[in-house]
C-alpha cells in the first residue's frame, strides 16, 4: 500500500526538540524511532549514530543538524505517540536522547535541494526531528557550486559522493594532517591524480595546462606518476628518468646567503651584500679576458673614486682614528697588483698619491708588546691629490661610469669562486678582514662539496629561462603537469636553503606573471611533503635567522600573498603542532587523517568553531583512508572515505614488512616459484656513500674436485 505525502514525512519523525540554545539542541527520541537501521529513507541507513545528520522542519525549509551524542535517560512513563497512558503501573523506562549540532538550511528550489551554511531561525521546543531522505542527505553533502573533484564518499551520508571546487581547495592553500600510516601522502597523490583526470575529461582527453610542484624530502613520489604523461622527476643525482637538480648559487638571495653563512647583522652581512652586488654586476676583481679586464678596471676605479668623494663630503678624512686610512692602503695594493710594467693606465700616479697621504697621516703606538698602527686625520689636500690621480687613471679606460648594478637578490648568473675572493678584498678595504675569515670558510666550503658541487653550480650552463621552464613548466604546460623535486639526498645543511630558494623562485615568477598580463595569474600548486620540518615555528626575536627560519619565512609569505598571484599551497605534515601558526592559519581547508597526540589535537580543535567540534572527536580513531574535509572547500564538515589508489599509483610511503622478510611469509613469488628473498650488498651501498666506484667481484673460483693435487696453486685464499 502506497503512503501519501503527509503519511511518509510523519514516518520519517523520530523525536521531538525540549532544548533549544545558539550552540546546541537537545531532542527526545520517540520509543517508536529506529534503534538500529532506518529502513524508509529510501536505503537501509544506521540510525542513530554519532555524526550523522537530521533535519527539523521551518517556515523556509529545513535545519540541518549533527549528532553530536545519543544518551539514555530513566523516564517514569513511556511516552507514545498517539496513547494517553497515565502510567497504571509506575515503572522506569528508558528513553533516549540525543543532542545536536545545527550546521545550516535545507532549501527547496527549482526542483532540487539546496544546502547553505548558517542558521537564520531556530526551531522552538516541541518541534519535530525528522530523518532526511537519499535525495536530501546527498544535497546536504554535495551541496555548492563548482563540484568538480570526486574525492571520495562519506559513510555517514550513505555513501553519497564527496567532490570539491579546485579554485577552493587549491587557492585558498589546503593542511592535510594525520598520523604516519593514516594515508595522507596517498591522499596528496590522489588530490593531484584526481584534479588531472577531472580536468583530462573536461578537456575531452586533452592534458591539461596545470601545474603541480611536489617537494618530496623522502623520495615517496619518484614513481607515484610514472603512468602520466611528461612527468619531471629532479633528484640529486641524475639517472633514467630522473634530471639533474640545479639549483644554482646566483639563484640565492641575500637572507639565504646570510643564514646559510651565519653573517652577523653589524659587519659581515653588509659586506656580503656588497659582494654579492659587485659579482652581479661584473665588478668583482678579477678577469678572464682583455676586454673584460679592462671593463673591470674601469669598474674598480669609478667605483674607488666615488667613494673616496663620498668620504670627502661625509667628513670622515678629517676624523682621527679613521678606517679611511685602512681603506687607501687597500686600494694601493690592488692596484699595484694591477700595475703593467708601461703602465699606460697612470696607476703609479694614484700609487703614489696614495702613499704619500698614508705617509703624513700614519701613527703608532705600542701596546702589550704590540705595535698598533692607525691613521689621524687626513689633510684635504693630499686627498685632492688622490682625487686628481684617479680622475687622470679613470680617463685613460674611458671615463667614469655611474653603473650601480643590480640589486643584489636579483637572479643573475656569476662565477661562485669569484664570491669568497671578492668578498676577501672588500674586507681589506673595510679593515675587517678578521671578521671575515668564518664566512668565506663557510662559502668556500660548500664550492668545494661534492655532494653539492651538480646541484648549485652552473658550470653545465643553467639559465633561469630554462629553470622556470622545467620547474614550474612550459607554456600550455607542454612539457608536463607535475614536477616531483626528490630532496631526500641534499645535504642537511643545505637542504632549507635549497628548498626555500625553489619556493621562493616560484613565487616571484608568479608575480612578474601577473606584473606582464595585466593582472591575470598562472595557478600553480606547490605541495610541500613534511612541511613540519620546513615550516616549523621558529623564534622572531633571533637577530640571525638560521637556514630553517628563513625558509619557514618564505612559506609564510606564500601562504599570505600566493592566493594573489595564483599560487596554492598544499601541505602534508604528521605533526600540526609543529607548523608555524601563521602558515596554518592562511590555510582555509583541512584535510584530516587519523591525529592520537594530545598537542595535534588541541590544534586542530581550535582551527573550527565550538559548534563543530563534535566531528574531530573521531580523530583518534580514523581508520587509514578516512578523514574529516572541513573548512572554505566543504559547505559542512564531512567524513570521507577517499577514493582508493592503486598499489602502483601510491608514494612509497608503507610500513616496513618485518614479518615478511623475518619469516618469508607474503614475499614476491620469482620466476622458479621460490619467494625472493630480501639480499643486502652493504659493499655497494658503501661505495654509492662514499662516491667511490664499485665493480661487482667475479664469482668465486670453483671449489677443487676430489683427489686434485693440494699444491699452492689450488687452495683458495
Amino acid at each position: 500500500m502506497t503512503m501519501s505525502p503527509l503519511a511518509y514525512a510523519d514516518s520519517l519523525r523520530i523525536g521531538t526538540i525540549d532544548y533549544v540554545s545558539p550552540d546546541g539542541i537537545k531532542v527526545l527520541l520517540d520509543i517508536e524511532a529506529p534503534d538500529g537501521v532506518s529502513l524508509n529513507t529510501g536505503v537501509p541507513r544506521p540510525f542513530p549514530r554519532v555524526n550523522g545528520y537530521v533535519l527539523a522542519p521551518s517556515d523556509q525549509g529545513y535545519l540541518v543538524a549533527q549528532v553530536e551524542w545519543i544518551t539514555i535517560e530513566r523516564s517514569q512513563y513511556p511516552k507514545r505517540k498517539g496513547m494517553q497512558d497515565f502510567g497504571l503501573v509506575d515503572l522506569p523506562y528508558p528513553l533516549r536522547k540525543m543532542s545536536l549540532n545545527p550546521l545550516g538550511c535545507l532549501f527547496y528550489s527549482e526542483g532540487k535541494y539546496e544546502f547553505r551554511r548558517g542558521v537564520e531561525a531556530y526551531p522552538s521546543v516541541g518541534d519535530p526531528i525528522i530523518l532526511p531522505t537519499q535525495e536530501q542527505l546527498r544535497a546536504i553533502v554535495e551541496s555548492g557550486e563548482n563540484r568538480r573533484i570526486k574525492i571520495g564518499v562519506s559513510p555517514l551520508a550513505a555513501n553519497a559522493e564527496v567532490k570539491v571546487d579546485p579554485d577552493r581547495i587549491f587557492g585558498r592553500h589546503l593542511a592535510v594532517l594525520g598520523n604516519t600510516g593514516s594515508g595522507k601522502s596517498c591522499s596528496v597523490a590522489g588530490l593531484i591524480r584526481w584534479s588531472m583526470d577531472a580536468a583530462r575529461k573536461a578537456r575531452k582527453g586533452g592534458d591539461p595546462n596545470a601545474r603541480f610542484i611536489v617537494l618530496d624530502p623522502n623520495g615517496e613520489y619518484a614513481n607515484t606518476f610514472k603512468d602520466m604523461s611528461k612527468v619531471r622527476i629532479f633528484a640529486v643525482e641524475a639517472s633514467e628518468g630522473i634530471e639533474q637538480l640545479q639549483v644554482p648559487l646566483w639563484f640565492w638571495n641575500s637572507s639565504e646567503w646570510s643564514s646559510f653563512t651565519q653573517a652577523s647583522g653589524k659587519t659581515q652581512r653588509p659586506l656580503l651584500r656588497k659582494a654579492l652586488r659587485d659579482v652581479k654586476a661584473g665588478r668583482a676583481l678579477s678577469a678572464s679576458s682583455p676586454e673584460e679586464e679592462e671593463l673591470a678596471l674601469r669598474r674598480y676605479l669609478s667605483s674607488r673614486l666615488i667613494s673616496i668623494r663620498r668620504d670627502i663630503r661625509s667628513g670622515e678624512i678629517q676624523t682621527d682614528e679613521t678606517k679611511f686610512g685602512f681603506r687607501l692602503k687597500a686600494i694601493a695594493a690592488d692596484l699595484q697588483a694591477k700595475v703593467s710594467t708601461d703602465d699606460q693606465h697612470k696607476l703609479g700616479e694614484v700609487i703614489a698619491a696614495i702613499n704619500g697621504a698614508l705617509t703624513v697621516a700614519h701613527n703608532s703606538f705600542v701596546k702589550d708588546g704590540k705595535t698598533i698602527e692607525y691613521y689621524r686625520a687626513f689633510n684635504e689636500a693630499s686627498v685632492q691629490a688622490i682625487v686628481t690621480a684617479l680622475e687622470g687613471s679613470v680617463d685613460t679606460v674611458g671615463g667614469i661610469t655611474f653603473q650601480d648594478g643590480p640589486y643584489e637578490d636579483v637572479p643573475i648568473p656569476f662565477d661562485g669562486t669569484q664570491l669568497p675572493d671578492h668578498l676577501e678584498i672588500l674586507a681589506e678595504q673595510e679593515s675587517s678582514s678578521q671578521y671575515v675569515d668564518f664566512l668565506v670558510s663557510r662559502i668556500r666550503t660548500i664550492l668545494s662539496d661534492a655532494r653539492m658541487r651538480s646541484t648549485i653550480s652552473s658550470a653545465n650552463g643553467v639559465n633561469l629561462n630554462d629553470w622556470l621552464s622545467k620547474t614550474i613548466g612550459d607554456d600550455q604546460a607542454s612539457n608536463g603537469s607535475v614536477t616531483v623535486i626528490d630532496l631526500s639526498l641534499v645535504p642537511a645543511e643545505v637542504v632549507h636553503i635549497i628548498t626555500a630558494v625553489i619556493a621562493r623562485m616560484t613565487l616571484e615568477a608568479l608575480q612578474r606573471y601577473r606584473k606582464l598580463n595585466n593582472g591575470k595569474t598562472l595557478p600553480t600548486v606547490l605541495v610541500m611533503e613534511e612541511a613540519h620540518t620546513f615550516i616549523r615555528r621558529y623564534a622572531d626575536d633571533a637577530e640571525n635567522q638560521n637556514s630553517a627560519a628563513i625558509c619557514c619565512q618564505v612559506f609564510e609569505k606564500i601562504a599570505r600573498e600566493g592566493r594573489k598571484f595564483g599560487l596554492g599551497l598544499v601541505l602534508s605534515s604528521q605533526r600540526p603542532s609543529e607548523l608555524s601558526p601563521t602558515v596554518l592559519s592562511q590555510c582555509n581547508s583541512y584535510l584530516l587523517h587519523r591525529i592520537s597526540n594530545d598537542r595535534d589535537q588541541e590544534l586542530v580543535h581550535k582551527l573550527v568553531p565550538d559548534n563543530l567540534r563534535g566531528l574531530l572527536r573521531d580523530l583518534p580513531s580514523l581508520p587509514s583512508r578516512y578523514a574529516i574535509l572541513l573548512g572554505w572547500a566543504s559547505e559542512l564538515p564531512v567524513l570521507v572515505q577517499m577514493n582508493n589508489l592503486p598499489a602502483d599509483q601510491q608514494p612509497r610511503s608503507n610500513d616496513p614488512d618485518f614479518w615478511a622478510v623475518w619469516s618469508g611469509e607474503g614475499l614476491k613469488i620469482g620466476e622458479n616459484g621460490q619467494p625472493v628473498e630480501r639480499t643486502v650488498d652493504w659493499q655497494a651501498i658503501a661505495a654509492d656513500w662514499q662516491q667511490t666506484s664499485f665493480e661487482q667481484p667475479p664469482p668465486p673460483a670453483p671449489a677443487p674436485t676430489e683427489g686434485a693435487e693440494d699444491d699452492e696453486d689450488t687452495i683458495p685464499f
